[in-house]
């Protein structure tokens, strides 16, 4: 009998885009990118593991995207990463990034593109750690906060990017 509670497909289903994502660089690694194909890759630069020179973190210090088109160098791809060479201002740079870092992967050139939520993970940590014994605080005598304010999404079109 099954000793698990129940099963996480949310995570399964990311672990498995992030396969489906590893497999496409390692072919990429091996034979290119075909026809218009180009890679747009967000990641978060804080998730340890992250391997970037110290002035592209204090230029991206919370996450970074790069893209995968016309020079790239040295693709590499591991079962949890992928490290790959980029030209910033004709200064080569070796980026070390774990398959969890990832925030959104797009190509552009077929309208594809997956985004990762941020897991619960951290939040179920949190919930463990608290006092079995009083898991609620009373807030009844707190008072209330204001909502904080909503921002408008600034929406970037990927169009000016196509030839």
């Amino acid at each position: 009998m099954a000793d698990w509670q129940s099963i996480d497909y949310g995570a399964r289903m990311h672990d498995a885009m992030r396969g489906l994502i590893a497999d496409l660089l390692r072919r990429v690694a091996a034979e290119g990118l075909p026809g218009e194909h180009h890679f747009f890759i967000s990641f978060d630069t804080r998730h340890p593991g992250v391997e970037i020179a110290d002035w592209l973190r204090d230029r991206y210090p919370e996450d970074m995207t790069i893209v995968l088109q016309h020079w790239f160098d040295g693709l590499e791809v591991e079962d949890d990463r992928f490290s790959v060479t980029l030209n910033f201002g004709d200064s080569p740079e070796t980026l070390v990034v774990p398959l969890r870092a990832l925030r959104t992967f797009v190509d552009p050139s077929v309208e594809f593109g997956l985004r990762f939520e941020e897991q619960d993970a951290d939040r179920d940590d949190e919930m463990d750690d608290m006092d079995e014994e009083a898991p609620f605080a009373d807030l009844s005598d707190e008072p209330e906060e204001e909502p904080r304010p909503r921002h408008e999404a600034e929406v970037v079109s990927l169009d000016k990017f196509r030839k």
